[in-house]
């Protein structure tokens, strides 16, 4: 039975690499040729990359593949893994629209077109056989003028049936030139009644204590703890939560190893702030979301009782679980009856 919650999955890294692979030959794409040989295509994918910028290079690679017209096909692929090989029931999917839309199209034609994207991802995510629990988080991006990102917001606003919240991805090394600006979008979300996580705290550039005070959850978020505990009691405060993604921080060259973690997981419960266990890139990493848990559990850097609250955070602190109760709570009642 699916229990278990997903909270930080990227649109452009979720669908797995043999897949991917089969859909580029399917199709003749240019990419088909330059990998004629699955190994070679899974190698190139799931590679560790040197630096966060360099691993999101992947990203747009992947969102040029990812157009209007095969939306609805990845979503599909991506529920029913999500679902069957995962054991996930609720999952917050993010992407930022705009690099769905047609890149032939004016910026405000493609503005108009990102009203289609949410829609169409809401459409392919609902299959009768896979019941996954399905919401998007719009992400603004580092990359895109403030006019774009302003419209990413008004179209979360616009949409609260299929869209949970909004995020900053891109580079977080181009967030310092825009701070104010990019700060005052999360302020004004959470005016607006949105939920709002964004990628912080990530990398060793990623340190903008300022986004802290109109955040509901963290993306990432594992430098605070590793060198900023002193905010991890402010961050308690507000019931803020870090969504870790382990995997992640090998293949952008964040971190040697996994060991680091053991001290993330301890300074926040030591502090008392949430962490939710989360893959980010399943596909690009060619990971699922139990082998992020038995991965924690066999280095040590987390034991069972950690994991169990960790996978209870995920759902306490999901944007838009509609039960009160994580499903396995449901699940016990259910037994002891």
């Amino acid at each position: 039975m699916p229990l278990h919650a997903e909270l930080h999955r990227h649109l452009g890294g979720a669908v797995a690499p043999r897949i991917f692979w089969r859909f580029l030959h399917r199709q003749n794409h240019p990419l088909a040729a330059r990998f004629p040989q699955y190994d070679e295509f899974e190698t190139f994918i799931t590679r560790p990359r040197a630096s966060l910028t360099e691993f999101l290079e992947l990203h747009t690679m992947v969102e040029r593949v990812q157009t209007f017209e095969n939306l609805a096909y990845f979503i599909s692929k991506l529920v029913r893994g999500a679902y069957v090989f995962e054991g996930i029931l609720y999952l917050e999917l993010r992407h930022t629209p705009y690099y769905r839309t047609d890149p032939e199209q004016s910026q405000s034609r493609r503005i108009e077109q990102m009203g289609e994207i949410v829609e169409t991802i809401a459409k392919a995510a609902y299959i009768h056989d896979y019941p996954v629990i399905l919401k998007q988080i719009l992400c603004m991006h580092s990359r895109l003028p403030a006019e774009v990102n302003d419209a990413i917001l008004d179209l979360a606003r616009a949409n609260p049936q299929d869209v949970c919240g909004i995020d900053l991805a891109g580079p977080d090394t181009l967030y310092r030139d825009r701070l104010p600006e990019l700060v005052a979008m999360f302020k004004k979300a959470q005016e607006c009644g949105i939920k709002t996580t964004c990628h912080l705290f990530e990398t060793e550039n990623g340190f903008y204590p300022e986004f802290l005070p109109y955040l509901n959850r963290l993306g990432h978020g594992i430098q605070v703890a590793l060198e900023r505990p002193d905010l991890l009691l402010e961050i308690a405060k507000r019931h803020q939560c870090l969504e870790v993604c382990p995997t992640s921080y090998l293949k952008t060259g964040t971190l040697p190893d996994l060991e680091a973690l053991r001290r993330v997981f301890r300074n926040c419960e030591d502090a008392g702030v949430d962490v939710a266990i989360c893959t980010d890139n399943p596909g690009l990493h060619n990971v699922r979301l139990p082998f992020e848990y038995e991965n924690l559990l066999t280095l040590d850097v987390i034991d069972f009782e950690q994991l169990k609250r960790c996978q209870a955070a995920a759902f306490r602190h999901a944007f838009a679980w509609p039960y009160s109760e994580p499903p396995d709570s449901i699940v016990r009642d259910i037994i002891n009856k």
